[in-house]
């Protein structure tokens, strides 16, 4: 195609706040941030060497800030709810009474597979990627010759242990970056409020608005004594982060402009009508009726056990946040026809295609290659069910790695390499935490009778006869050991050998299991490689007519260090109703009921009806601003993003999306897109107020409004 020499680098200018930005791109975006108000020098922006991009953090599925010198992290209460969980007992419960550390010796242990993320390098390395492909290979050579180089490129750049590195894709396969990233492992815990203001609402206001949450919580880096990273140790101290963010208790007004950094998830912004549709019509559909069905086993089975119920509160937690955003994406399609909206822009888009390029080869390919990849998807879905059992997933993990140490490590499968040990043995641990024998059980019987019924043409060959019955799950449990934790963890040091000969129920089937799902894994790559292949020279196109149109270029999310802004704004989510921008404290207290999700702590109702809101209240809302939206461009993984005013100083954290922008994954709609976040003069107010974490507001350096 003649499109070949097109990079994303030549994105014009955008439109109303659409676009999650590469950081490198924000200078070719100056007017747009000049025009809403944002005084921060693009060109500072896209150094991640610089503040306020050099005190960005990822957790690894979340997003976070420095805001002291000294390690100390702000994140969301639902991004350290792992951590809180780990910590907590029936009897010593902090989910429910909260946990803050007076003195950093009683700071806790986040977890074994706890990490954060520094990014500090990104390099356009696309070229090396892609080299050496040729049009003969097959679509699993073509992607095996792909996953290589990145392992290549990803081996060279962790020379220095300090840092983990990835070479993520953008538009599938169009360009690749290099990732570095300083990884720190002893992350501990160091304050959570009670799940009554953290997860206030719960699931029954997740996703809407108004809301009342206190989603924050707050983390501390360690590391050794000479600053680098270090494995958890009483010896380490904490990170020195030359770089953190001021926290601003000024707070914000309706129209004022906003910058939001993190590192938001996945969106499908740029998929065919035709996706939007087996999303919508089959595969959204068989998730939320999965996720009901194993949410509704767990409830039953840890029932009455406050043990149980504690071990499994962040699982079922997890769960519930995708089911809320699958109904709320299904809702969506529902209320607006997104399918047919990409139906008139492919046809468009064609059309312009066809007039710029002779041959039309293109894009049949591109509509088998997506055929095939839903097709596998059913499979896929399949196999999920009819393996959805913490055991066997640990014992096929561990039987994997025992395959795949007989090679030598730069042919192994990626996330079985040497580099990849310790988050294995991590996760191996951490299942002590979030295993009770009995829930597992009931969790993989029913789900086994669930994929019984699924339709057998979307079951993958040869499977069914291999799987236990519903009916013999409960002898696979007593003739397993996997469920004690030393046990387990001593099988990542055993041989292919052992794992043949081991008379251990779940060790047995992850053996018999093995080749369906190295089938299913070969297939993929095979799927993979051809989209690979189509998906880049169709995205070349697709930016070549956005841009002739003067619309915005940018890849979908990737879970990489993304930049997005906004204003504080309201929205009408239908005729004749207007919501936002901000709610108060006051709101918090009409909503409650004494029952949860809506029993707010008697500290916090005192300090509401007393008016205690000293400087943190609002003057023109006359009381503490709680919650607030804006038109920021966000998705999953955008938890616990620092939102900035116009200064890069902290005035809130992103937490969530109104029900009416969840479907933004696929479409982004200007009139109702909001993004849902915590004022940070609530954080702060909470804090002070209601917590006492007075320590905690001494270490951060905070602006006060001027008296």
């Amino acid at each position: 195609m003649a499109l070949a020499g097109l990079s994303l680098a030549s994105s014009p200018l955008s439109y109303a706040d659409e676009g999650q930005w590469q950081p490198h791109q924000l200078p070719q975006l100056k007017a747009e941030l000049k025009r809403i108000g944002i005084t921060i020098p693009a060109e500072k922006l896209a150094d991640l060497s610089k503040h306020p991009m050099s005190a960005m953090v990822s957790l690894g599925g979340c997003s976070a800030s420095f805001v002291s010198d000294s390690g100390l992290v702000v994140t969301n209460h639902h991004c350290a709810y792992g951590a809180v969980q780990r910590n907590s007992t029936a009897e010593k419960n902090y989910i429910s009474n909260g946990f803050l550390a007076k003195t950093r010796a009683e700071e806790l242990p986040a977890g074994p597979d706890s990490r954060m993320y520094i990014t500090d390098k990104v390099e356009n390395v696309t070229t090396q990627v892609l080299s050496g492909i040729t049009p003969a290979m097959s679509g699993k050579q073509r992607h095996e010759h792909v996953q290589n180089r990145i392992k290549a490129l990803i081996a060279e750049c962790e020379q220095d242990k300090a840092y983990r590195c990835s070479v993520p894709s953008f538009h599938r396969g169009m360009e690749y970056y290099r990732i570095r990233q300083m990884m720190i492992r002893d992350v501990r815990l160091v304050y959570a409020p009670s799940d009554k203001i953290g997860n206030y609402g719960g699931d029954v206001d997740n996703f809407e608005w108004p809301r009342h949450t206190g989603d924050f919580s707050f983390l501390r880096a360690y590391v050794g004594k000479d600053g680098r990273p270090a494995d958890p140790s009483a010896d380490n101290v904490p990170y020195h982060s030359k770089d953190f963010l001021v926290v601003s208790a000024q707070g914000l007004k309706n129209g004022d402009p906003i910058l939001l950094a993190g590192y938001p998830g996945t969106t499908s912004r740029y998929k065919l009508p035709e996706e939007i549709r087996f999303a919508r019509d089959a595969s959204y559909p068989a998730r939320v009726a999965e996720y009901k069905s194993d949410l509704s086993v767990i409830a039953a089975a840890t029932q009455g056990n406050a043990n149980a119920e504690v071990r499994y509160a962040s699982v079922a937690k997890s769960i519930n946040n995708r089911l809320k955003k699958t109904e709320g994406l299904l809702a969506g399609f529902a209320r607006k026809d997104i399918a047919a909206i990409k139906d008139a822009q492919d046809a468009e888009f064609r059309s312009w295609f066809s007039q710029h390029n002779a041959d039309q080869s293109l894009l049949k390919e591109l509509d088998a290659v997506i055929a095939s990849d839903m097709a596998l998807n059913e499979e896929e879905f399949a196999w999920s069910v009819a393996t959805n059992s913490d055991l066997l997933k640990n014992a096929r993990t561990l039987y994997r790695l025992a395959l795949e140490s007989t090679k030598p490590d730069a042919e192994r499968k990626a996330g079985y390499q040497q580099r990849d040990i310790s988050f294995i043995s991590a996760r191996l641990a951490r299942l002590e935490q979030s295993y009770v024998s009995n829930v597992d059980q009931a969790r993989y019987t029913a789900a086994l009778q669930r994929y019984n019924k699924l339709d057998s043409k979307f079951r993958p060959q040869g499977l069914d006869i291999l799987l236990p019955t519903p009916e013999s799950v409960a002898a696979l449990y007593r003739q397993s050991e996997l469920g004690n934790t030393a046990t387990r963890l001593a099988w990542l040091k055993k041989d292919v050998a052992a794992f043949q000969q081991s008379d251990d129920a779940f060790i047995r089937l992850a053996v018999k299991l093995h080749d369906i799902g190295l089938s299913l894994e070969e297939r993929r790559k095979e799927v993979d490689g051809n989209l690979e292949r189509v998906i880049p020279q169709y995205m070349q196109a697709v930016i070549a007519w956005k841009k002739s149109q003067g619309k915005p270029v940018y890849p979908d999310a990737n879970s990489t260090l993304r930049v997005t802004y906004g204003t504080v704004a309201p929205y009408s989510p239908r005729d004749g109703v207007s919501k936002g921008p901000f709610t108060t404290v006051e709101g918090i207290v009409e909503k409650h009921t004494g029952k949860t999700p809506f029993d707010a702590p008697e500290s916090l109702l005192a300090a509401v009806k007393e008016k205690r809101y000293g400087v943190f209240k609002d003057t023109a809302l006359g009381t503490v601003p709680v919650n607030f939206l804006s038109s920021a461009d966000t998705t999953g993984g955008n938890s616990g993003s620092a939102v900035m005013n116009k200064n890069s100083e902290l005035v809130g954290l992103n937490f969530d999306s109104t029900y009416e922008s969840i479907t933004k994954d696929w479409y982004f709609d200007s009139a109702i897109t909001r993004a849902i976040h915590v004022d940070i003069r609530y954080m702060l107010w909470v804090m002070k107020e209601v917590d006492h974490a007075d320590n905690l507001l001494k270490e951060m350096t905070i602006r006060y409004p001027a008296k």
